[in-house]
């Protein structure tokens, strides 16, 4: 199986992304069917555990998605396992020192470029037998989180870490760090300063910057910055965000009747 996020970034365009919090197979169907680049599974904040993140990836199967994943947390365990499942992008949260991104890179790649265990039990299905060991290393991508004032510190050394295909920006942690309320689309020029250096750093040694949106308008707002990963808030956001829309249209144009 091809990585269609790889296919998107060496033709020059940025990833759309989706990101699922909800522990449902159907769901994962739904949003795979919405012309997504990538889906990526929640197991750090939203409700996912490992079966559900498999049902997602069953579910998403028959549709032209690359299922990935955000781990909880990096540790060489999780890493593997998601991997093992079927994930084709792994994003980690909390990144904040060169060692911390090549521990990253070592629990997701083989030998010799990582410590990977062998016993890819379903991703080996992407491919006939024996043939998924020979292309994970190049084909799965690899995303930091860069979401602290120290993984801004340490941004250059981060990045010059072998492995990695670009760092995941999470606005509302590295607002938060910087002393400011966690949101999604920032606007202040600290942050927008920092954006832009990410960017940059990234543009200079051929990697890719992601980052979390809350949906179209910061995406595009994002992409037009130069980041090549934009995710459009997750599920649960969209479905609320409709159905408060629809919800407040009745009311307003019923005449006081609802």
């Amino acid at each position: 199986m091809a990585n269609k996020v790889k296919q998107v970034w060496a033709s020059g365009k940025a990833v759309v992304n989706a990101w699922l919090a909800i522990p449902s197979g159907f769901s994962a169907e739904v949003i795979a069917q919405c012309g997504f680049d990538s889906v990526t599974v929640d197991m750090q904040h939203g409700v996912q555990d490992y079966l559900s993140m498999v049902q997602c990836f069953q579910s998403m199967h028959g549709h032209p998605v690359t299922p990935m994943v955000r781990v909880p947390w990096n540790e060489p365990g999780i890493i593997g396992k998601v991997l093992d499942g079927g994930a084709y992008g792994v994003i980690c949260p909390m990144v904040n020192t060169p060692q911390e991104a090549r521990n990253l890179v070592s629990y997701a790649k083989y030998p010799p470029k990582g410590v990977r265990s062998n016993g890819p039990i379903r991703s080996g299905m992407y491919g006939s037998a024996g043939s998924y060991q020979k292309t994970a290393n190049d084909e799965i991508v690899l995303l930091p989180m860069m979401e602290t004032k120290t993984a801004i510190e340490n941004m250059e050394a981060i990045l010059d870490v072998e492995g990695i295909d670009g760092v995941y920006v999470g606005p509302s942690d590295l607002g938060f760090s910087y002393g400011l309320v966690p949101k999604l689309d920032r606007d202040e020029p600290e942050i927008l300063k920092i954006y832009e250096k990410i960017v940059k750093e990234c543009g200079k040694r051929g990697l890719n910057a992601g980052i979390h949106c809350s949906g179209a308008e910061g995406a595009v707002r994002a992409i037009n910055m130069g980041f090549k990963l934009v995710t459009l808030s997750n599920e649960v956001g969209l479905m609320q965000t409709y159905a408060k829309m629809q919800v407040n249209q009745t009311r307003e144009k019923s005449g006081g009747k609802a």
